[in-house]
């Protein structure tokens, strides 16, 4: 886009940083994104508009609407035609775009972005207790019928949501309560069953999986825990008390976060074993034909991934690193031993009944 004017006014309006009502504001990439699609036909649909006004009706600060003013010189529409520039300026304090004629043609899926939206509103309608599904499913209806032949695609794919009803009703619940909750909460990086009490914050969906968010006890810190792993849920008598400073996760790229001194482990598994792909977070998962996986974990403790091996059996594999598949070798060696100790054992001991 062409940069036509700058005002020196409307910086010295927004140098306190404040929105309209005095208040800091805070933003993600995904808030910012969706401001800076809907900014241009915001001001286009009405010819010019007020730093403030837009500011207002954004829930931003005319500083945060500046620097996104600032972004959009530096985007280029494509389109059929090589260049498709819009003009803006916001000089005097009024936001005026021009040439935006490029913002008036519809908008066209292709197969691949209509049935990835497609697929992903059926998962969000398959939620027990989902509030305002007749708005969902007449935006479903309307996509697909915009969508035409490139939303057959999508019907051929069935998700079903990993969701215990009774558990995400309790937690809706205790979500619009503001109650703390007790979780025994199943952690598979330590095979481990724990007790802990969380202050609930959201309930989210994240690559078709739900978790509830929440400030834990135990940890101090905010933890995501996913419903299925949910052994026992009790709603306390008790206000939710989330810190001030706690900060919600950023899930735009998904809750697998690894570190770079993780040890990176990588399973084979046979078609009975491909449920540990769904089980556990993994860093990639690649199809090895005839129903096998290959997938890549990183965990920084691999005594759980030792317990996992010996439990998939002739289901899965260590293929790296060698030294890990040593280690667990030697554990079914040991645990063979023990077997073989408690059978002798077993046959010395005099029978009760005999």
């Amino acid at each position: 886009m062409s940069k036509t004017a700058q005002s020196k006014t409307a910086q010295s309006r927004t140098a306190q940083g404040k929105t309209p009502q005095g208040k800091a504001s805070s933003t993600t990439s995904t808030d910012r994104l969706g401001r800076l699609l809907a900014l241009v036909p915001y001001v286009v649909n009405r010819d010019s508009v007020a730093l403030d006004q837009a500011a207002a009706a954004f829930g931003v600060t005319e500083k945060q609407l500046i620097d996104d003013l600032n972004l959009l010189w530096c985007v280029e529409l494509r389109a059929p035609d090589p260049y498709c520039p819009i003009d803006l300026s916001y000089e005097g304090g009024e936001i005026i775009v021009t040439e935006a004629e490029s913002i008036a043609r519809p908008l066209r899926l292709k197969v691949d972005e209509a049935s990835a939206l497609l697929v992903a509103l059926r998962m969000l309608a398959g939620i027990p207790d989902l509030e305002d599904r007749d708005a969902l499913s007449r935006v479903i209806a309307k996509l697909e019928s915009a969508a035409g032949a490139a939303a057959a695609v999508s019907s051929q794919v069935s998700v079903e949501v990993d969701a215990r009803g009774d558990t995400l009703a309790t937690l809706r619940e205790a979500v619009s309560r503001r109650r703390r909750v007790h979780l025994s909460y199943y952690v598979p990086a330590r095979d481990e069953n724990t007790e802990r009490d969380v202050d609930p914050m959201r309930l989210l969906v994240v690559e078709g999986n739900t978790y509830l968010e929440g400030w834990c006890r135990r940890a101090e810190a905010v933890r995501v825990f996913r419903l299925d792993r949910i052994r026992g849920l009790a709603v306390l008598d008790v206000p939710a008390e989330v810190p001030a400073d706690a900060e919600p996760i950023n899930v735009d790229a998904g809750l697998f976060r690894p570190s770079p001194d993780d040890v990176r482990v990588i399973f084979e598994l046979t078609p009975q074993g491909r449920w540990v792909a769904d089980y556990y977070p993994c860093e990639s998962v690649e199809e090895l034909g005839e129903g096998r996986l290959r997938i890549v974990l990183r965990t920084p403790d691999t005594r759980w991934v030792r317990g996992l091996a010996l439990r998939l059996g002739d289901q899965g594999r260590v293929v790296a690193p060698p030294e890990l598949g040593a280690e667990i070798r030697s554990d079914a060696v040991r645990a063979l031993a023990q077997y073989d100790a408690l059978a002798r054992y077993d046959a010395r001991t005099p029978n009760d009944n005999g």
